[in-house]
C-alpha cells in the first residue's frame, strides 16, 4: 500500500482519528524541542510545533508524499499545559481546570520540499468541579500521564467536561474536517 501522506507522530489517537478520513499513511516519530519561545503565545507555539513536526519529516527523508504534523495544548489563564510531569504538575493542573473553562489549540501543519500550509483550531471545553479523590484516581488510571492537560477527553475524563464549543476531535489530537480540507487543499 503507496501511502497518501506520512503522519509525523507515533500518537495512536492521531492515528485513529486520521484512519477515520479513509487517507491511507505511513506513520513514524520524530524528536522536537517543545520547549515554548520567551514571550511566546500559546498559539503560536502550537502552530510552530506542528509545522516543525512536518518540516522535520520531510528533512528525514519523507518526501516523496506530504508529510502530517500536529500539536496540541491546553490554555488556562494565560497558562499553556503541556503533559504533566509527575502527580503534583497533574494535580495543579486539573485545580486550575476545576470547575472552568480552558481553551485547547490543535494545530495541523501539512508540508512538503515546496511548501508548509497549517491551521489552529481552538475548542472551549468546560470542566465540572473536581473533587481530590476524583484527580487521584484520575491519575492512578495511568490515562493522564502523555495528555496534554493532563486528560483526555475520549478517556475516563470525558466524564469532566459539562461543555465543548468547537471540535471535539481537535481535543483528542486531530481536527478531522480541517485535516481533510487542508489535504484536499495541498
Amino acid at each position: 500500500m503507496m501511502p497518501d501522506i506520512y503522519l509525523a507522530s507515533q500518537s495512536p489517537r492521531r492515528r485513529e482519528l486520521l484512519s477515520q478520513l479513509g487517507v491511507k499513511f505511513e506513520q513514524f516519530s520524530v524528536d522536537a524541542d517543545e520547549t515554548p519561545l520567551i514571550n511566546e503565545s500559546a498559539y503560536h507555539l502550537v502552530e510552530r510545533l506542528a509545522r516543525l513536526k512536518a518540516e522535520s519529516g520531510v528533512a528525514l527523508g519523507y518526501h516523496d508524499k506530504p508529510v502530517l504534523g500536529s500539536d496540541t495544548v491546553v490554555v488556562c489563564d494565560g497558562t499553556i499545559m503541556g503533559k504533566p510531569a509527575d502527580f503534583s504538575d497533574f494535580q495543579g493542573m486539573m485545580k486550575l481546570l476545576s470547575g472552568r473553562t480552558h481553551e485547547v489549540l490543535t494545530a495541523v501543519a501539512l508540508a512538503s520540499t515546496a511548501k508548509t500550509d497549517s491551521l489552529v483550531v481552538s475548542t472551549e471545553v468546560t470542566f465540572k468541579a473536581l473533587t481530590d479523590a476524583e484527580i487521584e484516581s484520575y491519575w492512578h488510571s495511568g490515562e493522564p500521564h502523555d495528555k496534554a492537560g493532563g486528560y483526555g477527553i475520549q478517556g475516563r475524563a470525558g466524564a469532566f467536561v459539562t461543555h465543548l464549543s468547537g471540535s471535539y476531535f481537535a481535543v483528542m489530537g486531530l481536527p478531522l474536517y480541517e485535516t481533510q480540507k487542508l489535504i484536499a487543499e495541498f
